[in-house]
């Protein structure tokens, strides 16, 4: 049942906001007394934190799913968005967004994880591209993924629209690739823009 809720309410969360959703609302939602969430989670911080484990976890999987694919490392990056954007498209706020202003400690802790994941993918996409010839190989990686950490995180931490998130994140990916790219990596990052749904 424990992890029932924590499901149900990383749902309710990134599509309705953790500000505005209530233990009423995952109780309603589920067809249980709010004492049964109650039993498992002594308030709505705990139940949070342990949603925001959830999706952190989940998007991992998906972003490490996405990497066994095999795709170039341009390529790679607009998969990542669209997973990224399929995965919060039913929400108007962004989450991260809500979580920094309602809930500053939690998101703090998950941000400290969420630093290290990133840095690992951001630097092993870029090795990649060097590998195959899509980025230049004079790049400092270590400055490059700095770089791009810095424009991802400002943009979702400053964004309450996740639409509006979604829209910025495309210029940066572009700014962030055409930065890197090689002549033949400008040929693949024109391909990809020509496939992408905002």
């Amino acid at each position: 049942m424990k992890e029932k809720i924590i499901e149900k309410a990383s749902e309710l969360f990134l599509k309705l906001g953790f500000k505005s959703v209530t233990m009423d609302d995952i109780a309603g939602e589920m067809c249980i007394s709010k004492k049964t969430i109650y039993k498992y989670f002594c308030n709505k911080e705990m139940l949070i934190e342990e949603s925001t484990t959830l999706v952190h976890e989940q998007l991992h999987y998906v972003i490490n799913t996405i990497v066994s694919q095999n795709h170039n490392a341009i390529k790679e990056n607009f998969e990542i968005r669209n997973m990224f954007k399929e995965m919060f498209k039913s929400s108007d706020n962004s989450p991260i967004y809500q979580l920094k202003k309602h809930y500053p400690e939690i998101y703090h802790n998950i941000i400290k994880i969420e630093i290290k994941e990133c840095m690992s993918c951001f630097f092993d996409n870029i090795t990649k591209g060097i590998a195959e010839g899509l980025y230049r190989k004079d790049i400092n990686i270590d400055y490059y993924v700095q770089f791009y950490y810095i424009l991802i995180f400002h943009i979702n931490e400053n964004t309450s629209s996740e639409i509006e998130a979604r829209k910025i994140e495309l210029e940066a990916l572009e700014y962030h690739t055409r930065a890197m790219a090689t002549p033949n990596g400008i040929i693949e990052l024109e391909k990809q823009i020509q496939n992408v749904n905002i």
